[in-house]
């Protein structure tokens, strides 16, 4: 199995910053794309940023500038830095990791249980 736990949420004033992680850990053959999406109450899930095993970087419009996206490789991990944010930027962030188990498997998507940013004065 494949366990995925992201850390570095919590209470920040605006134009404050905050850095997540998220680490995958178990079967782990290969990981390709990993991204973090949030989700706002009584709004759907959204994709915030994406990075692909090549490195290549995707980016909601609304955090452009803004947030920056990266991952260590040898640590199965993904970083989320989010700087000058705002009180629309509050909601509960969510890692997704695709991940490949074994040579002959499709790769699947692992969810972590998501972490609480809350930015207000």
């Amino acid at each position: 199995q494949v366990q995925v736990v992201e850390s570095g949420g919590g209470l920040v004033q605006p134009g404050g910053s905050l850095r997540l992680s998220c680490a995958a850990s178990g079967s782990i053959y290969r990981i390709y794309a990993m991204g973090w999406y949030r989700q706002a109450p009584g709004k759907q899930r959204e994709l915030v940023a994406s990075i692909t095993s090549f490195g290549l970087t995707n980016y909601a419009d609304s955090v452009k500038g803004r947030f920056t996206i990266s991952r260590d490789n040898a640590k199965n991990t993904v970083f989320l830095q989010m700087n000058s944010l705002k009180s629309e930027d509050t909601a509960d962030y969510y890692c997704n990791v695709e991940v490949q188990v074994g040579t002959m498997v499709s790769p699947n998507n692992y969810w972590g249980q998501g972490t609480q940013v809350t930015v207000s004065s």
